[in-house]
């Protein structure tokens, strides 16, 4: 099993190219589903998650073809199976997101109950009760949620979620689109990542208002056709680079991003005392050689902080003068980094959702071990700051969502290689 060998204390300094959002990438390939035509779909990272997502259309009978710009182009008219299987279901959450195309354009899915990262609860009961309200009949039977659209068709319905999700507004919003009537979804998650889709599906042919605001109005329409889309940039992958900078005392610029995504975070990091400059495309950082300042962080569904970056910001505070809070009310099990810093010599307190960090010079390059995907970032942090080697265990978590880190990081001037864990 690979892991990553860094040796700390290079201050990064250059420019850096952003990919595309898996987290919007996803939900639009799982789109795709919906299209009486061909879909091009650009801009896609290239990652783990993705190559599962189109083995799972693949394995349902959709065409898939690569293009030499890397764009993909998906045709799903020939689909002859409407289920996900567990083998491939059980590596990646979001392939629940198949679960309202299916059920939309085929009357029928059977989808497994979906695997991921450890990061707490996050139950699928909100999708199903979507997919009630529109009249679908549900069982989950021996591990797989197996659906069925009413005679004629879902049908548009008011449906309230208990609570804010991102994959739930994104799974009911395109079982919506195709539904008889109109859906009118509440409590909506208004994440960046929600309005991409919906932007897709509107190009699509759907009838969709409100996208960025927690209602949304879906008016169904017949039928969906093909069309091209480009996926917006990783808000997270900009953030992590501009902390990485941050950190590291460096100056770095990300180009291929949108600083509108970022707000909350360069808030942040400008209280923590980086210079931060913007164009249309392009964020960059100067620290200009000094350490962070410790900031107080509460994480919260978009347009507020993003539990996402949640666990780089525990690094930040670790090697900041003075002591942050960080407060994590989206996911109650996301501080399993915290444990694995400590062993790097940070002064980190967990009780509860609350994180309080007292910053040090500097910490010690020690083995850690990565339990998700955005643990790991923070781990690949700290290393880049930290006296010595480390060894960052577990890297497949970070394969699932960050395009070729070490060479990103190496053009940066950082000392990061991949090495093998026998």
């Amino acid at each position: 099993m690979d892991k990553l060998r860094i040796v700390g204390g290079n201050r990064l300094g250059g420019e850096v190219r952003i990919s595309g959002a898996k987290n919007s990438a996803l939900p639009i390939l799982a789109s795709t589903l919906l299209s009486s035509g061909v879909m091009r779909i650009g801009n896609l990272p290239h990652l783990h998650d993705i190559t599962t997502m189109l083995e799972l259309l693949g394995c349902m009978g959709v065409e898939v073809a690569i293009n030499e710009d890397m764009s993909v182009e998906i045709d799903c008219r020939n689909v002859h199976s409407q289920v996900a299987p567990y083998d491939l279901v059980r590596t990646m959450r979001a392939s629940i997101l198949v679960l309202g195309p299916l059920l939309a354009r085929y009357g029928v899915a059977e989808v497994s109950l979906p695997g991921g990262c450890a990061i707490g609860s996050r139950p699928v009961d909100l999708h199903l009760r979507g997919m009630e309200a529109m009249g679908a009949h549900i069982d989950v039977v021996d591990g797989y949620i197996k659906a069925r659209a009413p005679e004629g068709g879902l049908k548009g319905a008011n449906i309230f979620l208990d609570t804010v999700t991102v994959t739930g507004t994104e799974n009911i919003l395109m079982a919506a689109v195709l539904a008889k009537g109109t859906t009118v979804i509440e409590n909506a998650a208004r994440e960046p990542e929600v309005v991409d889709l919906a932007n897709c599906l509107i190009a699509m042919g759907a009838k969709i208002r409100g996208a960025g605001t927690d209602t949304l109005v879906v008016e169904g329409v017949e039928q969906l056709n093909g069309a091209e889309f480009r996926v917006l940039p990783d808000r997270i992958e900009t953030g992590t680079y501009l902390v990485a900078a941050g950190v590291t005392g460096g100056c770095v610029k990300t180009k291929d991003t949108d600083p509108l995504l970022l707000e909350a975070v360069l808030h942040k990091l400008e209280e923590a005392g980086a210079v931060i400059t913007t164009g249309d495309d392009w964020i960059k950082l100067d620290m200009e050689g000094r350490r962070p300042k410790a900031v107080n962080v509460r994480t919260a569904p978009h347009p507020a902080f993003p539990t996402d970056m949640q666990a780089q910001f525990v690094v930040l505070n670790a090697v900041a003068e003075g002591t942050g809070t960080v407060i994590e009310t989206v996911f109650e099990n996301r501080f399993m980094h915290a444990q694995e810093l400590v062993r790097m010599g940070a002064d980190i307190h967990v009780e509860g959702n609350t994180a309080v960090v007292t910053g040090k010079e500097g910490l010690t390059g020690a083995p850690v071990m990565a339990t998700d995907l955005r643990a790991s970032a923070s781990l690949v942090l700290a290393a880049l700051v930290a006296t010595g080697s480390t060894d960052v265990n577990r890297i497949y978590h970070i394969d699932r969502g960050y395009e070729c880190i070490e060479e990103k990081f190496q053009q940066l001037g950082a000392n990061i290689r991949r090495v093998s864990g026998r």
